[in-house]
């Protein structure tokens, strides 16, 4: 049984947040919604902020470090990420304070938790995944990355937990709304993942995942249950399907991998 529990505070473009939790510890990655709803979605779950440890920003877009602002003006927890990646945030929002900011130089030691970040493929200035280990017990958050690299593949392997993007159904983004230079940004290897790769990259693990969470899901060009069954689908057909546990994370409500 893994070490770690995850609860996605909130997942999609409008704003991404999830609570990685061990029982002893509580950390977030990124924090892409308000500080008042961080803060009200944390109480849902019994937490408040001062059970946090610490925060990890995979990149400076907005959907992922909107809330920053407020939140370093109220609570000292510290925030990590690479210094490319501050450099770019402080740029967007001077006025966020310093004194939460740390940087993380690849690995880094938090109480029973070891924290790893590695680099991923996506249109910012330094976008990093997180791989956490506790226990014997491995949780990798792999989201925002156009193509599966080595690094993220390594980041995969072996993990009991996976927060994995499914972003989009390439046909619905094809045949969809948006203008043709965003179609092309979300298709191109510094865009989005898939549903298709998401699942082909599980397929291509030498071990499947207990708990599997599909994040980072387009409103536009997705839907839960197609994810869901187009992953679920290509684990079937490759004779991978055990019992793993496979969520979709939402933009507009909490949802736990237990």
């Amino acid at each position: 049984m893994s070490a770690f529990k995850v609860t996605m505070l909130a997942s999609g473009s409008k704003g991404n947040s999830a609570l990685i939790s061990t029982g002893k510890q509580n950390f977030l990655i990124d924090m892409g919604i308000s500080c008042r709803m961080l803060t009200s979605r944390l109480g849902e779950v019994g937490l408040c902020v001062e059970d946090l440890d610490a925060i990890f920003l995979t990149h400076e877009h907005t959907d992922h470090v909107k809330g920053l602002g407020t939140f370093t003006k109220k609570y000292a927890v510290p925030i990590y990420s690479s210094e490319l990646t501050w450099r770019a945030i402080l740029i967007k929002d001077p006025k966020i304070e310093r004194r939460n900011c740390r940087i993380i130089g690849g690995a880094l030691r938090c109480g029973e938790v070891e924290v790893n970040s590695f680099e991923i493929p996506h249109d910012a200035v330094d976008p990093h995944g997180y791989v956490l280990k506790c226990n014997g017990s491995k949780c990798a958050y792999i989201t925002d990355t156009g193509f599966v690299t080595e690094a993220v593949r390594q980041a995969a392997e072996d993990a009991d937990t996976l927060i994995l993007e499914a972003n989009h159904d390439v046909e619905m983004l094809k045949n969809g709304i948006y203008p043709p230079h965003l179609k092309q940004r979300i298709l191109s290897t510094r865009g989005h993942l898939s549903n298709e790769s998401a699942g082909y990259l599980l397929a291509n693990l030498p071990r499947i995942p207990e708990n599997i969470i599909l994040a980072h899901l387009s409103q536009e060009n997705n839907l839960p249950r197609l994810a869901l069954d187009t992953v679920r689908n290509i684990l079937s057909e490759a004779s991978l399907f055990n019992d793993a546990r496979i969520f979709v994370a939402a933009q507009d409500k909490i949802v736990k991998d237990y």
